[in-house]
């Protein structure tokens, strides 16, 4: 075997299979792929070192060979203990050459281990799914973070943080939000983690969705498409929400909106996608009925009470693969699905990749775009610039073999104007 770059992956022996379900899901991302191309040929990338912490899905692995044909020294590593798919980390190792550090399970010491090896490979560009690699190098590293060029960040969650960062004078260098452009949260978060949680939910249960009632907690971009998917299998969906508006727009889509509290006791199956912490508490398990199942699509696993409910159980088991039973006193039976982080990458396989293809584009092309302007940019978050976003669509149109209309000479002039009234 030639020399591999420096790695811990759980076993270099799966990298045949990895090879092969990388080059499945390269299939369906032509984007990325008309992007790889044009890396190839133009290196926008060349020296620059980039650590990314990212979901080591095989989406993923296409996205790190796009950076590696632009010329990058790339470090992968993975965002979340339970997303990683062993045989995609090996292959990216064995067979595409690219420094990864990624084993599904991996505990809290070995995940900070991991992140602690990327940055050690001095990082001129950052990619972040969450902000843990930014948090752990901006905490523990502060004299590096002022090296760093920019970086992204691919998550709902990490903006947050990062825009947190931000108010505070925390963040030393750019990032740009890539989770904010209309082709990675119009599409990834609303299409892709609709039916990605729905596809983790069956897997770990082969529950029937049809006649069950379905509790989405938060109607942003990723709720709504949860809430869609499972009204389309049939579910009597309800929404809870704490923002007034995305409340009345549930209510105006159809659901049945009320808060948690009230939710609570009718719900079958629970879905948080809030960002937040503490959506389902012990006053709701107190009031859920026996056999409820709660899931969660959210970044961290802090949306679920967890230690609370381990404090109610009297007992714990495990009746399916990601599937952890916990039986209350008075004999109740709550189900948690993927132990609490994200039902879609732990119990399943992520977003398709054909959803995947537009938000690792943006990514690809951020990145280039900060290799050539971020000198320019305060160390604040920042959005990716529209053109670039409007590229993403355009190719993916193109290969869907989709064509749109053109503005007429007439209709640029008259959209130009301010004198033309009724």
């Amino acid at each position: 075997m030639p020399d591999l770059p420096p790695s811990e992956v759980a076993d270099l022996g799966l990298a045949e299979e990895g090879a092969a379900r990388i080059a499945w899901a390269d299939r369906a991302m032509p984007v990325l792929a008309a992007i790889r191309e044009r890396f190839a040929a133009e290196r926008p990338l060349a020296g620059q070192r980039i650590a990314a912490c990212l979901h080591v899905t095989t989406e993923t692995a296409n996205l790190m060979r796009t950076l590696a044909a632009g010329g990058a020294d790339v470090t992968l590593v993975a965002s979340n203990p339970l997303s990683t798919q062993d045989a995609t980390a090996a292959s990216l190792v064995a067979t595409h050459g690219i420094s990864t550090y990624a084993v599904r399970g991996i505990d809290h010491e070995g995940y900070y281990r991991h992140i602690d090896a990327a940055l050690d490979r001095e990082p001129t560009i950052t990619m972040d799914d969450g902000c843990d690699l930014v948090n752990r190098l901006h905490g523990e590293r502060p004299e590096q973070a002022d090296r760093v060029l920019a970086g992204t960040e691919e998550t709902t969650t990490g903006v947050i943080r990062l825009r947190a960062m931000e108010a505070g004078g925390a963040l030393r260098y750019p990032v740009v939000a890539v989770n904010d452009t209309p082709t990675k949260h119009l599409f990834d978060n609303r299409f892709g983690t609709g039916q990605s949680t729905i596809d983790g939910i069956l897997r770990a249960t082969n529950v029937l969705i049809a006649g069950s009632t379905v509790v989405v907690a938060g109607f942003g971009y990723c709720g709504r498409g949860v809430a869609s998917r499972a009204k389309g299998f049939g579910a009597d969906v309800i929404v809870t929400e704490v923002d007034p508006t995305r409340a009345l727009e549930a209510a105006m889509e159809g659901y049945r909106v009320m808060p948690m509290a009230e939710a609570a006791p009718q719900g079958d199956i629970f879905v948080t996608t809030t960002g937040n912490t503490s959506v389902l508490r012990a006053e709701h398990f107190e009031a859920m009925a026996d056999g409820a199942i709660v899931a969660n699509a959210g970044h961290f696993d802090v949306e679920i009470d967890l230690p609370a409910l381990a404090g109610m159980a009297t007992e714990r088991r495990e009746v399916r693969a990601n599937a952890e039973e916990h039986v209350l006193a008075d004999g109740r039976r709550i189900v948690v699905l993927a132990e609490g982080r994200l039902v879609n990458l732990s119990a399943a396989e992520g977003h398709p990749a054909s959803v995947m293809d537009m938000s690792f584009a943006d990514q690809a092309l951020a990145v280039a775009w900060l290799a050539e302007h971020a000198a320019d940019l305060a160390p604040a978050v920042h959005d990716v610039p529209a053109d670039l976003d409007a590229e993403v669509a355009r190719l993916r149109l193109a290969a869907m073999g989709t064509a749109i209309d053109e503005l007429t000479p007439e209709q640029v002039r008259y959209l130009a104007s301010y004198d033309q009234g009724t």
